[in-house]
């Protein structure tokens, strides 16, 4: 009876918070035509030359805006207001409240809220407090670098969690741990668009606490595949924007992936987390942007080769580092100035002391800057003096004394300087690396390279365009890149994540994370997460993973699965290429039958990337995912292109199910390739 008065109860909050809705919809409609109607009167009248009304037009159109945003927020929220409730005492004020959680907040009035939105501090009870007494955390943004909190006692009495669909309660648990498994599963077995759309209500503790971790620290994140990095990086992104929105602006932030497709794929869900015009690279487009004019149009960009991995390793940036600081001593190791008629301008005590207290200073900077002090020692020098003119006689003498001394050549040249130094240094033979720069081709290593040295030599001032980067796939970059990352941006703050198991560039990425944490963010804001549980693929597909992944990893990492049982993973065999292909199109009909909307056929070469393609085209319609990014329907693509991403339904053409074992490079590739599936993995031999 009492279980039956509950639900009651709960239906009957569900229709009031619907009816609150709809009426907050019809408010904000009405809102927005009149001042879209106002906005455009005062455009108008603007254009008109009534240039007065200026700042009048600019106030309308941001309120037009904010009913925009709020009409959106409730018709998002209408078919599913809330997924979570807490009830709660709160011991220092000891007051008894109860808070529903949504994906977007509501609104009761211009002070109270309905529904508070799954990114406000009070949420995170939900997320990671267990019943009884506890605690939860306020962010204090007052200081720059401070990730200070007010912090509040409570004694956490019922986390409940809801099944909502279309309006209609389905169902609710409540339980000790946020996310019931049994919705977990449920949520789990939909398709893909469907598993991002409902994420929110289902995060788990571990992946919480990355997402609200303060913005003010680095986070490196390994996470086994299905763990949802990607996710957690979203919605990091979309926590950081609702709670710090006073200290970020949207074009400080930058997402930065491997290729275009896994950065369509994940700049594609970011709307739903209310995040727009954040910035996103591939990882060479940000290193050259970092560049500035120093990159020209007339450079390109190509693969790291195997055989210059040394440049993706830490010894290369450290030599470097070291040929910098010898430049750097060369050219600034002695500025005395003694003038005859005036007396000392720049001691050697004075200038070690502004050298050495200036350390991200680039060499061109500090000249610049030296000529600044010795200006002004002129002037205090000149100060009692009474000739006149001295002064001016000693301007002009000094005028641009350091500036002479600028280095005015290209970076290209002084990174080709130091890989001959090198070269030379060490009777190492650098022909094929300097040949292939001095036409103009590049792979990201020799840019991250480039960027320290024009940071080191040539930068003028700080570069402040980004404040917090987040990185997907990591594992795919060696550790240099990251150095010159870390070095340029000392005040930007990384999310970085990856796991190395899915390393698919074996010989230039990384296989560990030993110089990520010890060498590169190792102070004591920087932290190392590790998210071993898998949400993505069912328990057979995991468990056909895990045995590769004992290789792939060398028994560093392991699958913790999610209970979630599918169908057994497929083997066909075929005895020709025709045979093979005609099956793999009538395995793929009959995945699209089941309603299916994600299909991957993933090869391991690209000679078997474009057979494919051209032969299953002639049977189905396949989507060629280079002209849109990641879209639904079928894709035919190389182990590299499904890096990060998640189909329905995974195809392997021919995999080497031999040759993986005692292989690591072998099997990160057949890791990769097999963890891609959601609900069903089939092996086409």
């Amino acid at each position: 009876m009492e279980k039956t008065n509950e639900w009651q109860l709960e239906e009957q909050h569900l229709r009031e918070c619907r009816a609150l809705i709809a009426a907050n919809i019809e408010e904000y409609e009405r809102q927005l035509e009149e001042r879209h109607k106002e906005t455009k009167a005062l455009f108008d009248a603007v254009q008109s030359g009534n240039v007065e009304l200026y700042d009048q037009m600019v106030t309308s159109r941001s309120l037009e805006e904010h009913s925009l945003n709020q009409l959106n927020k409730n018709r998002a929220a209408y078919d599913r207001p809330f997924f979570g409730r807490i009830d709660y005492r709160n011991l220092e004020e000891k007051l008894s409240e109860s808070v529903y959680i949504g994906r977007h907040g509501v609104l009761k009035d211009k002070i109270n809220v309905e529904v508070v939105d799954w990114r406000a501090p009070i949420a995170s009870v939900y997320y990671e407090n267990e019943l009884g007494e506890g605690s939860y955390e306020i962010p204090d943004s007052s200081e720059r670098d401070m990730d200070r909190s007010l912090q509040y006692r409570i004694d956490l009495g019922l986390k409940r969690t809801y099944d909502i669909e279309d309006g209609i309660l389905k169902g609710f648990y409540d339980s000790d741990v946020a996310a019931n498994d049994e919705l977990l599963v449920k949520y789990l077995s939909k398709n893909r668009d469907a598993v991002l759309g409902d994420i929110i209500a289902t995060i788990q503790k571990e992946q919480n606490e990355i997402i609200r971790e303060s913005p003010f620290r680095n986070i490196i994140v390994q996470g086994v595949a299905g763990s949802g990095k990607t996710t957690v990086a979203m919605h990091r992104i979309s926590y950081i924007m609702y709670n710090y929105k006073e200290r970020f602006t949207s074009n400080e932030f930058c997402i930065v992936g491997g290729s275009d497709i896994l950065i369509d794929y994940i700049t594609g869900g970011l709307p739903e987390l209310d995040v727009y015009n954040v910035k996103h690279m591939r990882m060479d487009e940000l290193l050259t942007y970092l560049l500035h004019r120093e990159w020209q149009k007339k450079y390109r960009i190509t693969a790291p080769s195997a055989d210059q991995a040394w440049k993706s390793k830490m010894l290369f940036m450290e030599v470097l580092e070291e040929y910098m600081q010898s430049l750097r001593n060369y050219i600034l190791g002695n500025c005395v100035i003694y003038d005859e008629d005036i007396g000392m301008l720049l001691s050697q005590k004075n200038n070690d002391d502004f050298i050495n207290g200036n350390p991200d200073y680039s060499i061109n900077r500090l000249l610049l800057t030296l000529d600044e002090r010795l200006r002004s020692r002129i002037k205090l020098q000149c100060a009692d003096r009474e000739e006149i003119g001295i002064y001016k006689k000693k301007l002009l003498q000094y005028k641009n004394y350091f500036r002479s001394h600028c280095y005015q050549g290209s970076v290209v040249s002084l990174y080709l300087d130091f890989l001959q130094a090198w070269a030379d240094a060490y009777d190492i033979d650098m022909t094929t690396v300097i040949n292939t720069i001095k036409q103009g081709i590049f792979d990201v290593y020799d840019v991250a390279a480039m960027l320290i040295i024009y940071y080191r030599a040539l930068q003028k001032k700080p570069d402040d365009a980004f404040g917090q980067i987040f990185i997907d796939e990591a594992q795919d970059f060696g550790p240099t890149v990251y150095y010159a990352l870390r070095t340029v941006l000392p005040d930007c703050f990384f999310t970085i994540m990856g796991d190395v198991s899915q390393n698919v560039n074996y010989e230039c990425g990384m296989n560990d994370w030993e110089d990520m944490t010890q060498k590169i963010f190792h102070d004591s804001r920087d932290s190392f997460k590790i998210l071993s549980k898998s949400y993505r693929n069912t328990i057979e597909i995991s468990n056909f993973a895990g045995k590769i992944l004992k290789s792939a990893s060398k028994g560093a990492y392991r699958i913790e699965p999610v209970i979630r049982h599918g169908e057994p993973v497929q083997f066909v065999n075929s005895i020709s290429v025709e045979e093979a292909v005609g099956t793999s199109a009538e395995l793929i009909e009959r995945m699209k039958a089941k309603g299916y909307e994600t299909v991957a056929v993933i090869c391991f070469t690209n000679e078997d990337k474009e057979m494919v393609s051209n032969r299953l085209s002639r049977q189905i319609t396949l989507t060629d995912a280079s002209k849109g990014g990641f879209s639904k329907g079928v894709l035919v693509l190389d182990v590299s292109e499904t890096k990060g991403l998640e189909f329905d339904c995974v195809l392997l053409w021919k995999p080497d199910l031999a040759g993986y074992q005692g292989n690591p490079k072998a099997a990160k590739l057949l890791y990769v390739a097999a963890t891609r599936a959601l609900h069903e993995l089939f092996v086409v031999n």
